[in-house]
């Protein structure tokens, strides 16, 4: 015979007097809520340190930023960073660096501006620079996975051979392409849209399609894994090296993007391309809270990342201080916004 069981009678509380007994009875989006900050929690870091640091030079001087010129300067120049800081988030998650990019920039958008310099279509350039940041990209990586050689060293080498290479052949002289200016790659990717540059949602839809390749596709999570446990990784039937050798190729793909991109901003392509940006993209990555260790990391949060450092030279200046001041709040920020995550992260908590 059957026991008759009690039906659970509805508290007062909208739950059962069993669930009211057990633990307090939460609203889905309390707990949809809470799951999201858990997640995201590295880049939420990032977006707290950034409001903070705008809210002190909006401060310092309410009439610079305040006026839709300093953020119109800042988006000019935004997406060429985010083109390369995305990649190294995959780069860095594998366990790997990559230092080589300032040089593959710079390589990627010599091949375009040669395309363009000999009257081809702009738009043969930017296929001709991809494909050149791919091949160095595969290079770099074949170096570090293939070779057995450190990815530390392999890459810094081949951002010094690259960079020395392209001085050798052109002598330190640069290339002026006035010609962009008419063509309808420059009004695609390099114009302006209601006072916005149009390569601010380029660089946008870059981020986007990332975060969900990192997030929610079989690579992002291969990479994961990758760096959390490369063994672990080879017994479950991840091809290890491939996936090493992907992350790299991917950086070289963002850097010939972010090269060409530099290139139609300013109508030039210089020897020294892609130079001034080894240490604010580095930084980008680890201020937006990818940890050094793999494993881990947040692509958004290394978009946000960018945007913070872009903004701290051009926020010191204007509100009031030496160029002086720069590099002080660089490592200020960088520090603080390391301490803040390496708190924040799970295995350290």
């Amino acid at each position: 015979m059957s026991k008759t069981m009690e039906p659970d009678l509805q508290s007062p509380l909208g739950g059962t007097q069993n669930e009211a007994a057990g633990q307090e009875w939460r609203h889905p989006s309390d707990n949809w809520l809470r799951g999201f900050i858990l997640d995201n929690r590295a880049a939420l870091g990032t977006l707290a340190v950034f409001i903070v640091m705008m809210a002190v030079f909006m401060i310092a001087n309410p009439t610079v930023f305040t006026t839709w010129y300093l953020y119109s300067s800042v988006l000019t120049t935004l997406p060429v960073a985010l083109f390369v800081v995305v990649p190294l988030v995959f780069v860095v998650t594998c366990g790997e660096i990559d230092l080589s990019f300032p040089a593959t920039m710079g390589f990627a958008s010599w091949v375009f501006a040669l395309v363009v310099q000999a009257g081809y279509d702009p738009f043969l350039g930017i296929a001709a620079a991809i494909a050149t940041g791919t091949l160095l990209g595969f290079l770099v990586g074949s170096l570090v996975v293939y070779g057995g050689l450190s990815s530390l060293i392999a890459t810094l080498g081949m951002n010094f051979l690259l960079r020395g290479l392209i001085q050798i052949i052109n002598e330190g002289k640069s290339t002026a392409l006035t010609s962009l200016a008419d063509s309808w790659a420059y009004k695609i990717f390099s114009s302006q849209l209601y006072g916005i540059p149009v390569q601010i949602f380029w660089a946008i839809a870059f981020v986007v399609l990332s975060a969900l390749l990192y997030n929610r596709h079989r690579f992002g999570a291969q990479v994961r894994v990758v760096g959390d446990n490369p063994d672990s990784a080879q017994q479950m039937g991840i091809d290890v090296k491939r996936v090493r050798v992907k992350v790299f190729v991917f950086v070289g793909i963002g850097a010939a993007i972010a090269g060409t991109f530099s290139v139609m901003i300013n109508f030039t392509w210089w020897p020294t391309a892609g130079d001034g940006y080894l240490l604010p993209v580095l930084a980008s990555v680890f201020v937006g809270g990818t940890p050094t260790w793999g494993g881990i990391g947040t692509v958004v949060g290394g978009a946000i990342g960018a945007v913070t450092v872009s903004f701290i030279q051009t926020g010191v200046v204007a509100a009031g201080l030496s160029g002086f001041y720069v590099q002080f709040f660089n490592g200020l920020i960088i520090i603080l916004s390391l301490l803040g995550h390496k708190w924040n992260q799970a295995r350290y908590r």
